[in-house]
């Protein structure tokens, strides 16, 4: 990898961008990612993925406006731009974009594809396409419709104007916004939690919600699929057990239901010890 840094710890794999000079989406960067993100597939060191980038000002800037050109060449590098979108959204591990910088194009498109994304006072989210003579190719129309709704999204992709990280979650674009000062922690806090989870809770998660997005009858059905099937293992039997020794379904659920977890989580870890 010449324009990915990656690095893994505590099932939490870091990605960093680094394309000068200013991040945008090349062949060859698209390329990079492709084979990142396809060589997960079997990967259970990694639960979490989180992309960010090196540079100031930049996310990702946008798609390379050379190869645009309607050349073969041209044409085929375009089809693996949005191949690199589908291979993002079917990560079976979480993805997280975290923006400090400029997002438009191709590199919004990018953040919209991840499953969660964080926007700093930095960050500015847009779908210029339009300025330049063709729509957005890899589902940013799409998704726009999808989260804002047909007037906002309309508006939103004719004008083609920046969205701050506030607005950019007021309208679905990110999933929240974060002051830089209070980025590091955050993520850690959050990050460290998800981690702490199984592979499987995380894929099982994401297909439910996939699924209610699409069929709304369709998700409660695989909902109640997972339900039915999680509620049968020895796993589930043993938390419920220990939770309700703790005080789970007493009083104590009211104040410190986080407490009844964390002394659940002790008792199993401890019965494994044993």
């Amino acid at each position: 990898m010449n324009k990915l840094s990656i690095t893994t710890e505590n099932y939490i794999t870091t990605v960093s961008i680094n394309n000068p000079p200013v991040n945008v989406l090349t062949i060859d960067l698209i390329n990079e990612i492709n084979a990142f993100v396809l060589s997960l597939k079997d990967n259970r060191d990694t639960k979490i993925v989180v992309f960010k980038s090196l540079h100031e000002q930049f996310f990702l800037a946008h798609l390379d406006l050379n190869v645009i050109n309607g050349t073969q060449g041209g044409q085929a590098a375009s089809i693996e731009f949005n191949h690199m979108i589908a291979n993002i959204k079917a990560m079976k591990q979480l993805s997280v974009a975290v923006v400090d910088g400029v997002a438009r194009g191709g590199g919004n498109e990018f953040v919209m594809a991840c499953d969660l994304a964080y926007g700093t006072e930095n960050a500015a989210f847009a779908q210029p396409e339009v300025h330049v003579n063709i729509p957005t190719g890899g589902q940013g129309a799409v998704q726009f419709a999808r989260r804002l709704g047909k007037g906002k999204a309309l508006q939103a992709l004719l004008l083609g104007n920046d969205f701050s990280a506030q607005q950019a979650e007021a309208l679905n674009i990110i999933t929240q916004y974060v002051a830089k000062a209070e980025l590091d922690g955050f993520l850690t806090q959050t990050l460290t939690v998800i981690a702490g989870l199984e592979i499987r809770d995380i894929v099982m998660y994401k297909e439910i919600i996939q699924s209610a997005i699409i069929d709304e009858n369709a998700g409660a059905e695989l909902e109640l699929r997972y339900f039915l099937e999680r509620a049968k293992e020895q796993k589930t039997q043993a938390i419920i057990s220990a939770f309700l020794k703790h005080g789970g379904q007493t009083e104590r659920e009211a104040k410190d239901i986080q407490g009844i977890f964390v002394d659940t989580a002790a008792a199993l870890s401890n019965a494994e010890v044993q």
